[in-house]
Formats: C-alpha cells, structure tokens, sequence
C-alpha cells in the first residue's frame, strides 16, 4: 500500500491539489480528508459549490479503491450520489470520511460524508468504483 505521503504527491499536481484536498488518514477501509472552503469553490452566495463537494468525495472513493487494488489493476467511477444536507461557509474547513461499504474484485462502493467545521453533516455520496485491468 502506498503512502500517504505518496498518494498526496499524486494528487497534488491534478484537480484534486488543485481544490485543495489534504489526505488526513488512508487506510483499507477508511480515508479522510479536509478541504478548505475557498472563494473560487463557493456559489455567489459563500457556501461550498455542490460540485466541489462531489468532486472531493469522488477523490476519497478513488483513493480508498486505489490502495486497495492488486498489482495490474486501475479504476474508474461509474455511479455517485449526492444527498445535500447543509451548506459549508467559506473560509471554513470540511472534513469528509469515506468508509468502504463493499471491497470486492469488479466494483468498489464508497459512502462519503461531508461535515462543517462545526460538525453539521452537509452531504453524503455514495459512490461505486470500476476495477479495470492496466
């Protein structure tokens, strides 16, 4: 399994790094990280954009399927879901957790959770991963 430090780098140069995502914790069946609520990520009125918030749960799901895969193996979404609870002000931090609701040889499924800085749930992805030969 790779490192955090390692799957950070990877991030880093590509739309992930670029909104800021930040790998707090990556294990087999949990990953979570932080994203900062920037300006150029919220809607007019200073909330998180919805897209932002899909695109950094997609991110943990990717990760959490990617240190899971065996040698020879890459992977792509196929279907996510997007239940939003409450909004995230700018200039906050949300944190997500993604949990593995299902490891298995062809799919992965992934449910994400989105919280404020203050600990309000502001949305839930679920989302299932290909595993595809390199």
């Amino acid at each position: 399994m790779p490192t955090i430090e390692q799957i950070q780098q990877i991030l880093d140069p590509v739309f992930p790094g670029l909104m800021g995502v930040r790998l707090v914790t990556v294990e087999p069946e949990r990953v979570i990280a932080e994203l900062k609520v920037r300006p150029d990520l919220c809607t007019i009125g200073g909330i998180l954009h919805g897209g932002a918030y899909m695109a950094f749960a997609d991110t943990l799901g990717a990760v959490g399927t990617v240190v899971n895969l065996p040698q020879g193996k890459r992977t792509t979404t196929t279907d996510s879901s997007t239940k939003f609870i409450g909004g995230a002000r700018v200039d906050t931090t949300v944190t997500g957790e993604s949990i593995a609701l299902h490891r298995g040889r062809t799919t992965m499924v992934w449910q994400t959770t989105i919280r404020s800085a203050e600990g309000k749930l502001c949305a839930v992805v679920t989302q299932t991963q290909l595993v595809l030969d390199t």
